[in-house]
């Protein structure tokens, strides 16, 4: 595959394109990446082809950790450490004297406590779990776990096993996941996963990587793997009926194409199913002429009126008989991907050694982990590999509850 990697490592690792989502962005290129990417996912898991999964913690918040380039020292931070001047904690000053909600304060203070005891040489980036406070003795469905509950996810540990025992034992539990190099903020370049076996043990900390399993000796269903064959060999069908000069078109017009993933992501917010993609066309449409129809509501001078009529103007010349139904092809690819991608996060979320809920007035409710992320050892690349539907509505629906809503938070 080439190269799902250029997004991962060219960048720093503050967002990941959902697979289907490279239809829109990538171009033919990446098009292609999203249904090479499935296939050696799937290989993988049928043991016929080296590779590992990455289990995608829903933590909070991201932690950035190691050495400051600039002056040698050990530093802390979230996603600010890259910005153009960046931010990041030294002592426990620094995080008082910061703008920092009480919350975040006391990890990032814990974090300046406890990481230095793992030794970290470069920068890695990971996701807080919990502090010694947030975690809980919890009895769900008649089984005693160890809970801690960061954000939407709870994540449970049997009582009585040997993760639970760790757990106990440490101040603060943290996921690494990214490896960054460079010599300033500015220019590292950040590499997926973290070689933890080469940080110090300390009882204080649980630090753990985020893989799931190496995945040479995973053998999917026969059920899902002709499932899965079915819908990538119709993906390949549809790909083929979409125009190269569509996906061009779209690849040279980011605008449009965040668009098109604004509007996808209203029927993921709600819970529905694109249905007939003709009709989702047309609804992209107005859907994109209402929006701007606001936008020129809003200005006050007829040029500014004229200045967002224009945009409009221009944004909807795209959509010509071709492109139509092009994009009617690629929203159908979009479908499929789908259906094989949540095919694939059945197979996997029968590994995961955490028991995973979601917490509600009535109790709690299964649900699977927030995602994955695939990677191919032999072409290096990776991809983000999520239930959008079921994590997107445990994440806004009002019934679910999260992390910080615990009392007294």
């Amino acid at each position: 595959m080439n190269n799902f990697k250029s997004f991962i490592t060219e960048s720093k690792n503050t967002h990941m394109t959902h697979i289907e989502d490279k239809v829109i962005y990538g171009g033919v290129k990446g098009t292609r990446e999203a249904i090479l990417a499935l296939r050696s996912l799937r290989d993988m898991l049928k043991g016929e082809h080296d590779g590992s999964v990455s289990v995608k913690w829903d933590g909070a918040p991201a932690i950035i950790a190691g050495t400051d380039p600039r002056d040698g020292k050990f530093f802390v931070g979230t996603k600010g450490v890259f910005n153009k001047n960046p931010t990041v904690y030294k002592t426990v000053a620094d995080v008082n004297a910061s703008s920092a909600p009480s919350g975040l304060a006391a990890k990032l203070k814990d974090a300046l406590k406890y990481l230095p005891e793992l030794g970290i040489k470069g920068v890695i980036q990971g996701d807080f779990l919990y502090s010694k406070s947030d975690l809980s003795a919890t009895t769900i469905t008649g089984e005693k776990y160890i809970t801690f509950h960061p954000n939407t996810i709870v994540y449970a540990v049997p009582v009585n096993s040997q993760g639970a025992k760790d757990i106990k034992k440490s101040k603060i539990g943290i996921v690494w996941h990214t490896t960054y190099n460079g010599s300033s903020f500015e220019s590292m370049k950040a590499s997926y996963g973290v070689k933890v076996s080469s940080l110090k043990t300390s009882k204080n900390v649980w630090s753990q990587d985020a893989m799931l399993r190496d995945l040479t000796n995973m053998t999917m269903s026969k059920k899902d793997t002709a499932a899965v064959n079915e819908y990538l060999s119709k993906a390949g069908f549809l790909f083929n009926k979409i125009a190269g000069s569509t996906l061009r078109q779209l690849e040279n017009n980011q605008e449009l194409a965040k668009l098109i993933e604004q509007f996808n992501n209203t029927y993921v917010r709600q819970g529905q199913i694109i249905g007939d993609t003709n009709r989702h066309v047309n609804a992209l449409m107005k859907w994109i002429s209402d929006r701007y129809a606001k936008e020129i509501t809003k200005r006050k001078t007829e040029r500014g009126k004229s200045a967002q009529q224009k945009k409009l103007d221009d944004i909807l010349s795209f959509f010509s008989p071709k492109n139509k139904t092009s994009l009617k092809y690629m929203f159908d690819l979009q479908k499929v991907i789908v259906l094989a991608k949540l095919r694939l996060i059945n197979s996997l979320n029968k590994l995961s050694k955490v028991r995973t809920f979601v917490k509600t007035n009535n109790g709690y409710k299964v649900t699977g982990e927030e995602g994955y992320v695939a990677i191919d050892k032999i072409g290096g690349d990776a991809v983000k590999i999520v239930d959008r539907m079921e994590f997107s509505y445990n994440n806004f629906s009002k019934d679910i509850l999260k992390g910080w809503d615990k009392p007294g938070k």
